[in-house]
């Protein structure tokens, strides 16, 4: 039983090894949705591994254009990782990963782009003594337009202790997917440069209302209050100000959607312009204080001046407020808030460009619409305190301080330059237009709309507004060149507007110029602009990257057994990173010199083989293959090779890369010849090696053997080649013939013995000989005959014999001798008859002989 017990704790123990050392690699759950141009962060943590306690983490995404292709965005390891595309971005820190713990990063993204949507995967290196578990995860992220939009005009607002004050602020969206608003206000204060924001009171997107810490009791006791006026406007009340309430005032709105982790993040925020509030206290005397809005204004701007009475208990006494300006009246109003215009303001006044109004007991405001040149100057506020509304002296009067107004001419000098850092650009880089503005009045102080115009090259008509920025800062983007919105980035700066193209493309080339256009704040939406100019034009050239490719072109040879395999190799010495390369093989066939390269085949960038005409059975398919053997070496596989593949080997090297949108070929190079060789194998004949003599005499047959030992000789298949002056020599793998030029020959064959035959021997024919063989094998499908290597017999010494020497056989040998002993005769001969024959003749002329003379003549 213990032995029982102990077998189970120990599997036990087993299984809770194995979950315990299981890796498991977990990302933020999606999909996402963020808004285009915020800043966005995806964390991802891994558990259960093994290794150091700080793991590496590395990011990739998957394009919705290419879902199966995997874009490397950034490592913690390796800084090699980052494809092109994101390099620029990760160098800049516009997309790096902050380490929170040993074993969980955060992904950031600082300003999301449109092309920046797809699948997110995180991935851990292995660190574990095995593969076990998961390694990666993924998640979606999409990317939506920033819809929200919140608006509160700017103003300055003084009140005294006790009053009451009411701000709007109008809020909207329209985001397809379901989201919150939240909506709050804020209380700016303390120096420029360390102003801090406060809460004043919040509207949750839960819809609860938060007040801030300084204003708790209040809201609970009702005179802090945030109300909801129809659907986009809300409206944060006051009651009894305090002097604590002094500062700027801001309302932000932010949109929150609901993760899949059931958790609300906030996608975007907006704030609205500022509200001075100024609070004055009822325990100091009388004081005037005169404030505007805006005091650098252009024509056609808007001037409100505000003149605030600081005095204690103001409700209850009684002020007559005099504007003027540059120390000339403009206009009055009495205690009831009666106005009286001065007689040179009383036109423009009916006319609706003059208003002053009694706020309240202590505010008094003076607004000039359409300002122009002659409203510039030092403005200031009087007033006088009275009795009693009536009376026509005052207890008290004060002035206010100065306040200088300037208002600068619109249309005078306005002038546009376009200009580039570069103006041939190559694929995927961005390039940058700069919009340099200059005129004789400040820019800040105006609204300015910049458009953005574009003519495609080669010119197809006149030119396209790709883009118009707005005075209020909204992008109208054109139709007639929409793939520029997905890529462009809009920037100002000073009196610089920026154009930035990321990822250039073809469609990008062409002409560029800006328009600009100076507006006057009340005629934004009411008719033309103050002032229009036009920029020089710029030329855009985009190009493809310049191809650094570099295949090796040493010429090699290669020399094989039949049957054998081989590798021809195509070698790349240099090309641009992140290359993909498509590799052709070619056989150059021999003979003859001149012949036409074949194809044997393709291997485009993505691995996928294309075969010639030549070699697409699928027996020349298992034979020929295409292998890449690392990053930079590509092998042409041969399997069983046999002479009919000799010849001349090389490739043809594509550079292809992925830029911006699709593959782009670079250029491409051919490598050098390699030269596919047979090596004939070594023979297996066993010939007789021995030297011998051999001595004939002219005219007898002389008979010299070829003998092979040790060897099963099927018939026809061991024919020999006599080697001397050449005597026999049959054709490879055919029957034995003979040659000349020796003397009658004959060559003979039996199993084992290949002999020559000279049937009658001559001088000529004395030598050293021997015979090679040369074994003949059926080739591949038993239809060639091929030679394999050559061997040779021992050498025969051959040497012609004299016959033996007698009386005739040296007359014979003697052809002067033969030819003296032939004709000596003959000339004995005809001497005698020569002499008988002139005896005759003598003895005849002397007359008749007598007839015993005559007989013994």
């Amino acid at each position: 039983m213990g032995l029982a017990w102990y077998l189970v704790a120990a599997f036990l123990l087993l299984l809770l090894g194995l979950s315990t050392g299981q890796r498991v690699v977990t990302v933020q759950k999606g999909p996402l949705y963020r808004v285009r141009g915020s800043h966005v962060t995806l964390w991802c943590k891994v558990s259960g591994y093994q290794g150091p306690a700080e793991q590496n983490f590395q990011w990739s995404i998957y394009l919705p254009l290419a879902p199966e292709r995997e874009v490397q965005i950034v490592s913690t390891i390796d800084s090699s990782f980052t494809y092109a595309i994101y390099t620029q971005r990760v160098r800049s820190r516009g997309i790096y990963v902050e380490r929170v713990q040993g074993d969980a990063v955060l992904l950031h993204i600082t300003e999301l782009q449109d092309r920046d949507a797809g699948e997110y995967e995180c991935h851990t290196p292995n660190t574990d003594e095995r593969y076990f578990g998961s390694y990666s995860a993924k998640t979606n992220l999409s990317v939506i337009a920033d819809t929200l939009s919140a608006f509160m005009a700017p103003k300055v607002l003084t009140c005294a202790e006790g009053d009451a004050v009411e701000l709007t602020c109008e809020v909207s969206k329209s985001t397809a997917q379901h989201t919150h608003l939240s909506v709050g206000w804020y209380r700016l204060q303390g120096a420029a440069g360390e102003r801090r924001a406060e809460e004043v009171l919040i509207l949750s997107k839960d819809f609860v209302l938060r007040p801030g810490s300084m204003y708790m009791q209040r809201f609970l006791a009702g005179d802090v209050q945030l109300n909801k006026i129809g659907n986009t406007t809300y409206k944060l009340s006051i009651r009894g100000v305090e002097l604590s309430d002094q500062g700027q005032l801001y309302c932000e709105a932010a949109e929150w959607i609901e993760d899949p982790d059931e958790t609300w993040k906030d996608i975007s925020r907006k704030q609205t312009g500022r509200t001075s509030l100024a609070v004055t206290s009822q325990g100091e005397d009388l004081s005037v204080d005169i404030t505007a809005a805006e005091i650098s204004l252009s024509e056609g701007d808007t001037l409100q001046l505000s003149c605030t009475v600081g005095v204690q208990k103001g409700s209850s006494r009684q002020f007559q407020v005099l504007w003027l300006l540059n120390s000339m009246k403009v206009a009055r109003v009495d205690p009831h808030g009666i106005l009286i215009w001065e007689e040179e303001y009383e036109e423009r006044a009916n006319l609706g460009q003059l208003r002053a109004f009694k706020q309240s007991n202590t505010v008094y405001v003076l607004t000039i619409y359409e300002v122009g040149l002659k409203d510039n100057g030092t403005y200031h506020c009087s007033v006088s305190e009275m009795k009693t509304p009536g009376d026509f002296h005052s207890i008290q009067t004060k002035l206010s301080s100065g306040i200088q107004i300037d208002v600068k001419p619109i249309g005078l000098g306005l002038h546009a330059t376009l200009r580039t850092r570069i103006a041939t650009v190559t694929y995927g880089q961005s390039f940058e237009l700069v919009c340099q503005v200059s005129s004789s009045y400040t820019l800040k102080e105006v609204p300015v709309s910049v458009g953005w115009l574009f003519r495609p090259s080669p010119p197809t008509g006149h030119y396209h507004e790709l883009v118009r920025v707005l005075p209020n800062g909204t992008m109208a983007w054109g139709a007639a060149q929409p793939h520029f919105q997905e890529k462009a980035q809009l920037t100002k700066a000073a009196t610089s507007f920026r154009l930035r193209i990321h990822n250039a493309v073809a469609a990008n080339e062409g002409m560029y110029q800006c328009e600009v256009e100076v507006w006057r704040k009340k005629t934004l939406t009411m008719g033309p602009s103050a002032a229009t100019t036009r920029s020089n034009v710029v030329g855009i050239k985009v190009v493809l990257p310049e191809s650094k490719l570099q295949v090796s072109t040493k010429e090699s040879s290669v020399e094989i057994a039949n049957g054998a395999d081989t590798a021809i190799e195509c070698s790349i010495m240099f090309a641009q990173n992140n290359s993909q390369f498509a590799v052709t093989w070619y056989l150059l066939p021999s003979p003859p010199a001149d012949a036409t390269p074949l194809k044997i085949v393709r291997a485009n960038y993505s691995s996928i083989l294309e075969y010639g005409a030549e070699f697409s059975s699928p027996a020349q398919k298992s034979r020929f293959l295409s292998q890449r053997v690392s990053s930079n070496i590509f092998w042409l596989r041969i399997l069983s090779a046999d002479p009919r593949d000799q010849g001349r080997y090389y490739c043809v090297v594509e550079e292809w890369l992925w830029l911006v949108d699709s593959w782009y070929k670079l250029g491409e190079g051919a490598s050098g010849m390699t030269t596919l060789e047979f090596k004939l194998p070594e023979h297996k004949l066993h010939l007789e090696k021995m030297n011998h003599s051999i001595s004939s005499r002219e005219g007898e047959e002389v008979t010299l053997h070829c003998l092979l030992r040790g060897a099963h000789l099927p018939p026809t298949s061991w024919p020999p080649g006599f080697r001397g002056r050449r005597a026999a020599a049959p054709g490879p793998c055919s029957p034995c013939t003979t040659a000349a030029p020796l003397s009658t020959t004959a060559c003979t064959s039996t199993s084992g013995n290949f002999s020559l035959m000279l049937r009658s021997m001559e001088k000529g024919d004395a030598g050293v000989y021997h015979c090679q063989v040369q074994e003949c094998q059926l080739q591949s499908e038993g239809k060639d005959w091929g030679l394999q290597a050559p061997t040779h017999t021992g050498y025969t010494q051959l040497t012609t014999v004299l016959p033996e020497s007698t009386v005739f056989s040296r007359i014979c040998s003697s052809p002067s001798l033969l030819n003296f002993i032939l004709y000596l005769p003959l000339v004995l001969f005809l001497l005698l008859a020569l002499a008988g024959f002139c005896w005759y003749l003598k003895f005849h002329k002397k007359g008749n002989i007598p007839g015993d003379q005559a007989m013994e003549l």
